[in-house]
C-alpha cells in the first residue's frame, strides 16, 4: 500500500522517535541507576535486564561495556544448583588479547566507589582447567584471581577513589589460563566514608563479618545496607553467646565514617565463659605483587543492653599482645550507638592475634558486633591524560579500530596500545600520546576533529588509508606536531592556510603525496602528487626574499637613526620586554605619589629599621605624615636589578589592583636613588612563618595555611586573567608572599614580571630568571615562558605549606621538595610528609588534596599543569572540606574520628586515626577460616 505524503511524513517522524527512544534505552543501560548502582551479568546476552537484589536491576552484557570483545558461555549443568542466583549461570571469557576491560561510565570524578568482581568457573569451557589471571582497576594492579575448583565462587571487592568519570576493570592474561568473569558490580560511597581510601591507595576486602546471628546462611546487603556491602555471618555457638536487640542502632555523627547498617549492629557475640576474651587469629597472605601486605581492620561496637546502674562494660584491644595504638587505651561502648574502632595505618605482621578484653574495672565480659578486614593496595599509577584518552577513544569509536586498543592507551607501559608511543614524565604526571601511526589501517571517511585534541602528539601518520574530504586546518594548531603524513588517501580541496604557515616557518613536515584530488597549486588546482617539497618551495622562496628585504630596511633605519641622549649603551630590549627609553616620562605617568630621597630619609628615620632584603635591595620600615606605616624598598647600588626592573615593578603596581596583591603607595626616582613605597605587611614573609623564624615563633595552623594558599592563588589568577595585558610573575616563592596583621596574603615583588599577549601560548625570553627550586624546568631548557611557569612555582609553595620544609632540602643530601614529597606519597605515607609541628590538627583528606594539587602544579610538562583558575577552585573545595571538619569537631561528647581531637592522645598512626580507639578481650576461636575464606553470594552456591 502506498502512503500519502502526510502519512509518509508522520510515519517517518514516528520511526525517528522510536529510534531516539531506543538509543536512550541503550544508553541508559550502561549508566548507573537512580541509586548510582551498576550491576552487570557478564556473559548474559539478553535484550533487557532483570530484577536483582532488592529493587536493583541486573544489566545484560551485550557489548556496551566491552566493545563486543570476548565470548559468552554457560557454565556446565553439573555446577548449576537449584538455589543459585541467575547471575551465576554465565561467564564472558577473553581468549584473545593480553588485556580486556569493562568500562563503567557516567561516574562522578573524585568519588569513592565499591567495585566488586564475581567469578565462578563452573567448567564453562569443558576443559576442567584452573585459570589464574590478574585484575587491574584502571592502570593499577588489584588482585590475582586463582581458581582452584570448578565449583568455587570468588568475589573480589575493592574500594577506590575514581579519578575520572569512568572506571575500567581489566582482566590480564598472565599465560596461566583464559581470563573470565561472571559479574561486575559498582556502588557509590560518600567521600567521607572509609578515610583510608585516598587517591593514592585503595582497599581490597578480605572479609566483612556480622557477629551474632546463629543462622549461618544469613547475609545482610541491600536494602538493609544502602551501599550494598555484603555482610557474611560467622557462627560458633559453642564458644560464643549471642546478644541482640530489635531497637535501631545508629552511628554517632562524629563517627560517621563507615555507616555499618543497623541490621548488622543489632547482633553481637560475647564469650560463654564470662571471664574469657574474644580472640581472633589468622595469617597474612603474601603474594609476589605484595610480599608484605598491610592490613586495615575496622571493628564495630554498639552496646545492645541497657546496663544496670553499677554494671561496667569497659574494653581494650591488643594485637599480638601489644596495645592497638602503642599505648593502653580503654573505652566504654555506647548504648544503641556504633563506635567504629580502627587504625588508618595498616598493620604489617606475618600472623595476627587480635584480642578483645575486658578491663580490670569491668563487671561485664567483652563483645563485638561486626568487623571489616582489608588489605591496602597502591593506586598511584596514573592513567593517560584525560584529554588524550577522550580523543583516542573517539578515534577508536569513529573508525572501529580493532587492534589491542583496550584499557588505558599508555599505562602500564607493558600494555600500551599498538601503533602509538607515549611520553612518561615524572612521578605524579600523566602519560601523553606523542606518536600515533595508523598507516594502512583501512580507515574511511573524513579526518576526525578528535585528532586535533591530541595536543602532545609530535608524529601523526594517517597515510595509506581511504580518508576523504578536506584537510582540517585545526591540525595546524597542534603545538608540538613535527610530522604529519597524509599521503596515499583520497583527500580533496587545498592545503589549509594554517598548515602552509607551519610549512613556511619550518616547524612542520607535511607529507601529502598520492592524493589525486588534492589541490596544491593555488587556484589552479593542478593535480600534484609526486614531490611534497615543491609546495614548501613555492611558498618559502618569496617569503625568504620578503624577510631579507624587510630585515635590510630595518637595519639601515637603525644604523642611520641618531642615538638619543640618556639611552643605555650596550642594552638590548628583547621582544615583549618593557622599553628603557624615555624612562623619566614613563615615571611621570605613574599615578602613585612621587617621593624625594630626603622624604624617604625622614619617613624611615634615616633608614633605621630593616624589614628584609631582596634582589632589589633592602626594605625599610617607615611611616607617612599621618602615621600610616609603610615599607620602603630602596635599590642598592650593588643590586643586579637596575632601572628596567625598577620601572617594570613601578608601572605594574600602578595598574594592578587586587586585594591579594601588594599595593604601591609611591615611588622615588631622585638622581641615583630609586625606591618603591608600598603598604606595610606587619607579619613579614610567608617563608618566615613556614620555617618558624617569624617574631612569634609559632607554628602556622593548617587553616591559616589553607587560607593563605587560596589568597595567593587568587592574586596569581588575577595577574594571569584579570590584567590587560596579562602578567607572568616569574618569581613566585614563599619570600614574595607577604602577610599583614590579619595574616592575609599579598603577592609582592614584580620586578621580574612580564606582560604577554593573551592569544600567545608562550613568550620567549633571553635569560631564565627566578629562584632555584622554584623555576619551571621546562622554562630552563626552552626559554619559553608561560603562565604555567608561575603555576609550577606556586606548586612548590603549596608543598612548603604542607611540609614546613624549604624548596630545596639540604639534609642529608640536597633534594628538591617535589621529589622528596613524591617519594613518600608514592608509598601512601602522608604522615611522613605533613609538617609535624601541626601535631595532627588538620583534616587528612584536605592535606591529601592540597598535596595532590601541588604535585599537579609541578608536573614536568606545562600542558599537564592546571591553570591558576583551576587551582583557585580546588583550594576553595579544600577550605570547604576543612570547614566541614571544624563543624564536626564542634560537636561535644564523643571522641572525634578526625585529627585535632580534644583528647591529648598521640597516635602512632595516620592523622585521621581518631577512630573509636577500642580495646577488647577475646574468646579464643580461629578467625582464619572466616577472614580468609572465599566469600559467597546470598543466593549463590555455598563455598564453605
Amino acid at each position: 500500500m502506498e502512503l500519502s505524503k502526510p502519512q509518509a511524513m508522520a510515519a517517518g517522524q514516528c520511526l525517528l522517535l522510536l529510534c531516539m527512544a531506543a538509543s536512550v534505552v541503550l544508553q541508559a543501560r550502561a549508566q548507573p541507576d537512580s541509586k548510582g548502582f551498576i550491576t552487570v551479568d557478564c556473559g548474559f546476552t539478553g535484550e533487557t535486564g532483570y530484577a536483582g537484589v532488592g529493587d536493583t536491576t541486573v544489566l545484560p552484557d551485550n557489548g556496551e561495556f566491552t566493545d563486543n570483545v570476548g565470548t559468552s558461555h554457560n557454565i556446565s549443568a553439573e555446577y548449576v544448583t537449584q538455589s543459585m542466583a541467575k547471575s551465576w549461570y554465565n561467564v564472558r571469557s577473553f581468549a584473545a588479547g593480553v588485556r580486556n576491560c569493562y568500562t563503567l561510565r557516567s561516574l562522578v570524578s573524585g568519588l569513592k566507589y565499591i567495585v566488586r568482581a564475581r567469578f565462578k568457573y563452573g567448567n564453562y569451557d569443558g576443559l576442567d582447567l584452573h585459570p589464574v589471571f590478574d585484575l587491574y582497576i584502571g592502570v593499577n594492579y588489584w588482585h590475582t584471581v586463582n581458581i582452584s575448583r570448578p565449583e568455587e565462587v570468588l568475589i573480589v571487592e575493592a574500594t577506590v577513589v575514581v579519578p575520572d568519570d569512568f572506571l575500567q576493570v581489566c582482566l590480564v592474561n598472565t599465560g596461566a589460563g583464559t581470563p573470565f568473569i561472571s559479574g561486575l558490580d559498582l556502588r557509590p560511597l560518600k567521600k567521607t566514608l572509609y578515610p583510608q581510601v585516598t587517591a593514592a591507595q585503595g582497599l581490597t576486602l578480605v572479609d566483612r563479618i556480622n557477629f551474632g546471628p546463629t543462622n549461618e546462611s544469613l547475609v545482610v546487603r541491600y536494602p538493609d545496607d544502602p551501599h550494598d556491602r555484603i555482610w557474611f555471618t560467622w557462627v560458633d555457638t559453642v564458644t560464643w553467646a549471642e546478644i541482640s536487640t530489635t531497637q535501631t542502632v545508629q552511628t554517632l555523627p562524629v563517627e560517621d565514617l563507615y555507616q555499618a547498617p543497623s541490621a548488622v549492629l543489632q547482633t553481637a557475640i560475647t564469650p560463654r565463659n564470662v571471664s574469657g576474651n574474644i580472640l581472633l587469629t589468622w595469617s597474612s597472605k603474601p603474594t609476589p605483587m605484595d610480599p608484605s601486605p598491610g592490613y586495615i581492620f575496622i571493628l564495630h561496637f554498639a552496646e545492645l543492653q541497657a546496663l544496670p546502674a553499677k554494671a561496667v562494660r569497659e574494653l581494650r584491644v591488643n594485637v599480638n599482645d601489644k596495645p592497638w595504638f602503642n599505648f593502653d587505651y580503654t573505652f566504654a561502648p555506647v548504648y544503641s550507638y556504633d563506635l567504629p574502632f580502627y587504625r588508618s595505618q595498616p598493620f604489617q605482621y606475618s600472623s595476627y592475634n587480635l584480642s578483645i578484653e575486658a578491663t580490670s574495672n569491668a563487671t561485664l565480659p567483652p563483645f563485638i558486633n561486626a568487623a571489616e578486614v582489608f588489605t591496602v593496595f597502591p593506586t598511584t599509577n596514573l592513567g593517560t591524560e584525560s584529554q588524550d584518552v577522550s580523543a583516542i577513544m573517539a578515534i577508536k569509536a569513529k573508525y572501529q579500530v580493532k587492534k589491542n586498543w583496550m584499557g588505558d592507551p599508555c599505562a602500564p607501559k607493558t600494555m600500551a596500545w599498538d601503533r602509538l608511543t607515549c611520553s612518561y614524565g615524572a612521578v605524579g604526571s600523566h602519560p601523553r600520546i606523542t606518536n600515533l601511526s595508523l598507516s594502512s589501517s583501512g580507515l574511511n571517511g573524513d579526518i576526525s576533529s578528535s585528532f586535533t585534541n591530541l595536543t602532545a602528539v609530535q608524529y601523526l601518520d594517517l597515510s595509506n588509508n581511504n580518508f576523504t574530504g578536506s584537510i582540517p586546518d585545526a591540525l595546524s594548531r597542534l603545538p608540538l606536531l613535527i610530522v604529519l603524513d597524509l599521503s596515499g588517501n583520497q583527500l580533496n580541496g587545498s592545503i589549509p592556510s594554517g598548515l602552509l604557515k607551519r610549512i613556511q616557518d619550518g616547524s612542520l613536515d607535511l607529507r601529502y603525496g598520492n592524493n589525486p584530488n588534492l589541490c596544491t597549486g593555488g587556484n589552479s588546482c593542478q593535480l600534484h602528487a609526486k614531490k611534497n617539497s615543491k609546495l614548501a618551495l613555492y611558498i618559502a622562496v618569496p617569503a625568504v626574499l620578503l624577510v631579507v628585504i624587510v630585515s635590510v630596511t630595518i637595519l639601515l633605519i637603525c644604523l642611520l637613526k641618531p642615538k638619543k641622549q640618556g639611552s643605555m649603551h650596550n642594552s638590548i630590549t628583547p621582544p615583549n620586554e618593557m622599553s628603557h627609553v624615555n624612562r623619566d616620562s614613563s615615571l611621570q605617568r605613574l599615578e602613585s605619589r612621587h617621593f624625594t630621597y630626603k622624604e624617604l630619609e625622614k619617613m624611615t628615620d634615616n633608614f633605621q629599621r630593616v624589614l628584609g632584603r631582596g634582589g632589589f635591595g633592602y626594605v625599610y620600615d617607615g611611616s607617612l605624615e599621618d602615621g600610616t606605616q609603610v615599607a620602603v624598598k630602596l635599590r642598592s647600588h650593588t643590586s643586579n636589578q637596575g632601572v628596567k626592573e625598577f620601572l617594570a615593578e613601578a608601572q605594574i603596581l600602578t595598574r594592578i589592583h587586587h586585594t591579594n596583591l601588594v599595593s604601591m603607595i609611591g615611588y622615588c626616582k631622585d638622581g641615583e636613588y630609586m625606591a618603591l613605597v608600598y603598604e606595610y605587611m606587619s607579619e613579614g614573609t610567608l617563608q618566615e612563618h613556614i620555617d618558624g623564624s617569624n617574631r612569634s615563633g609559632e607554628c602556622l595552623p593548617w587553616t591559616h595555611r589553607l587560607r593563605i594558599s587560596l589568597e595567593s592563588a587568587q592574586g596569581l589568577e588575577y595577574l594571569h586573567k584579570g590584567c590587560n595585558p596579562p602578567l607572568i610573575h616569574r618569581d613566585v616563592k614563599a619570600t614574595n608572599i607577604l602577610l599583614n596583621a590579619k595574616l592575609e596574603a599579598r603577592i609582592a615583588d614584580f620586578g621580574l614580571s612580564k606582560a604577554f599577549n593573551s592569544n600567545d601560548t608562550h613568550v620567549f625570553t633571553n635569560t631564565v630568571v627566578g629562584t632555584p627550586g622554584y623555576v619551571n624546568p621546562e622554562y630552563q631548557t626552552t626559554m619559553q615562558l608561560t603562565t604555567k611557569s608561575d603555576v609550577y612555582s606556586f606548586g612548590v609553595v603549596l608543598l612548603e605549606l604542607v611540609t614546613g620544609k624549604p624548596a630545596i632540602l639540604r639534609d642529608p643530601v640536597p633534594i628538591n621538595i617535589i621529589k622528596w614529597v613524591r617519594q613518600r606519597l608514592a608509598q601512601g605515607n602522608i604522615e611522613a610528609v605533613v609538617d609535624a609541628r601541626m601535631r595532627g590538627h588538620y583534616d587528612v583528606n584536605t592535606v591529601w588534596k592540597v598535596a595532590d594539587i601541588a604535585l599537579k602544579c609541578t608536573a614536568q610538562s606545562s600542558v599537564q599543569r592546571p591553570s591558576m583558575t583551576d587551582v583557585v577552585a580546588q583550594l576553595r573545595e579544600c577550605i570547604d572540606l576543612e570547614n566541614e571538619r571544624s563543624r564536626d569537631e564542634s560537636n561535644n561528647g564523643f571522641y572525634t574520628s578526625r585529627s585535632g581531637n580534644d583528647r591529648n592522645i598521640s597516635y602512632d598512626s595516620y592523622p585521621t586515626d581518631g577512630s573509636t580507639n577500642v580495646s577488647q578481650n577475646s574468646t579464643s576461636s580461629e578467625m582464619e577460616q572466616s577472614l580468609m575464606r572465599t566469600p559467597t553470594m546470598p543466593t549463590g552456591p555455598a563455598a564453605r
